[in-house]
């Protein structure tokens, strides 16, 4: 029998953040408390001439576009390979620090220079490490076979994005999930895929774990702790599972979470996320019960930008009233007053303090302002009218992976498993840069945090329908492009 041609070779690193170090907080909080390293996973595939390498790690902000290109050019540099051929991606964390000090989103700079991040020290630590295991990964190359399988999981998370009876919608803070029970989740995604990879010992060397939901369980942005939340827990579970020996490396990839969530947002604690990561670890082995292997062999990969609809400004009457709405909410917010928690669409959990919300409405102002001197300087019909994503298609055996650079509805990754050609399709945000949340057609309009989410940006018109379909459709056709060059499997 033949070897296969896939080769994987996998490692993974801890980094341990001091306490006191800068977060990403809006309010300059620090963090108080570490619970434990944050880690990271490189996974090195080989297909004949094709290499890439998928880092996956339990740091949320490794997505600033400065930051980022920092990370993959010095893993590309390390492996010789095309910068495009190294993709991160974070399991959008938040319970961890931030890697530099001008750190700049993708939906934060469009139209301006970009500066060179400047790392501070967990950075450079977090770089160097990235480079150091980068350069193992060659001479531990091994003939694999990908094996897979898809459990479910529908305890820890809950659809929050509400609708009220005139249907417009609001974020459903976690005061807001129990009043409609406490157990509700509403609308989620509960599928747990895991994949691995075995060589011809017949041992695992390496796996990947998907699940969709925001890891906050044990976050407050006012008081920072450093914890790789439920996805950590429930990879540790697995990689302690899959070996007797050593731990096996497991990489998590976040789904398209943008209106999914963990329960109890910031009012969860470390031991209640933990107990999460459990309930996610269990799912996933009961899983693994069902291994599978791929019948295809080899591996296919391709990145392309998608270019996705923007709509018109909105009328210049429209946002001079939300702009006084936005300057009423800051004046009372920095007045003291309680009761400021619903401003042009946002509501804001009790949980956050007044100067906290003032941060937030700020930042959603500056577009407002932009987009009121767009019109008055007649520049209303020049703005841009298409938002250029970047997507990752992978075959790995029979198990599609679909990277995209932004926080996706969970709509359009079902579009992509609904309709793809292969056994199992993963469709994973938070790929190297974000842009932010993108809607689905059908939540494209709304007002709610996650749907308007152009409102935090520097500075882009709102998506217009059919929005992040056509990131689900793109998708497809390179997938259906990858499996057609096998044969149908035999169904005797």
């Amino acid at each position: 029998m033949s070897l296969p041609r896939l080769r994987a070779a996998s490692l993974q690193f801890e980094t341990l953040p001091k306490p006191d170090t800068e977060s990403d907080s809006r309010t300059g909080a620090k963090t108080v408390e570490v619970a434990g390293p944050l880690k990271t996973t490189l996974l090195l595939l080989e297909d004949g001439g094709l290499r890439i390498c998928l880092v996956t790690t339990h740091f949320g902000w490794t997505t600033p576009a400065n930051v980022c290109d920092v990370f993959r050019q010095a893993v590309a540099k390390e492996l010789d390979l095309p910068t495009s051929h190294v993709l991160m991606f974070s399991s959008h964390n938040h319970c961890c620090v931030a890697f530099a000090s001008n750190a700049v989103q993708a939906y934060g700079s469009y139209g301006q220079d970009i500066p060179a991040a400047e790392l501070l020290p967990v950075g450079k630590q977090f770089l160097n490490a990235c480079c150091d295991h980068a350069r193992r990964l060659p001479e531990l190359l091994e003939p694999v076979q990908v094996w897979w399988a898809e459990g479910q999981e529908g305890r820890i998370t809950y659809n929050r994005k509400g609708r009220h009876a005139d249907g417009s919608s609001y974020l459903m803070r976690e005061q807001d999930r129990l009043l409609l029970g406490k157990d509700f989740n509403g609308d989620i995604d509960r599928q747990t895929p895991v994949v691995t990879f075995r060589n011809s010992s017949g041992n695992t060397v390496a796996a990947l774990a998907q699940f969709t939901g925001h890891p906050v369980t044990a976050y407050h942005p006012e008081r920072p702790v450093v914890f790789g939340e439920w996805p950590q827990v429930a990879c540790d579970i697995v990689g302690d599972h899959l070996s007797s020996e050593s731990k096996v490396p497991v990489g998590f990839l976040q789904g398209c979470a943008a209106d999914v969530n963990s329960k109890e947002m910031l009012c969860g604690t470390v031991e209640r996320s933990t107990q999460f990561g459990r309930m996610l670890g269990e799912s996933y082995i009961e899983a693994l019960r069902e291994l599978r292997p791929s019948v295809r062999d080899g591996m296919n990969f391709s990145t392309e930008t998608v270019n996705l609809p923007l709509a018109p400004l909105p009328a210049r009457e429209v946002l001079a009233a939300e702009l006084q709405e936005m300057d009423d909410f800051i004046q009372r917010a920095n007045a003291g007053d309680e009761d400021t928690l619903f401003c042009v669409g946002q509501n804001y959990p009790e949980s956050l303090s007044p100067p906290f919300r003032v941060g937030l409405v700020e930042m959603i102002r500056r577009w407002n302002v932009w987009a009121l001197e767009v019109h008055d300087s007649g520049r209303a019909d020049s703005v841009a009218t298409e938002l250029g994503l970047e997507v990752a298609v992978i075959r790995i055996g029979d198990v599609g992976i679909v990277g995209m650079s932004c926080e996706p509805f969970q709509e359009i990754g079902r579009q992509i498993r609904r309709t793809s050609p292969l056994p199992l399709s993963i469709p994973c945000g938070y790929t190297n840069v974000s842009h932010g949340y993108i809607t689905d057609s059908g939540n494209t309009g709304g007002q709610e945090y996650m749907s308007a989410h152009y409102r935090y940006t520097k500075f882009r018109p709102p998506l217009q329908k059919p929005a992040g379909d056509v990131l689900a459709e793109h998708a497809i056709r390179i997938l259906n492009s990858f499996a057609e060059a096998w044969p149908q499997p035999d169904a005797s």
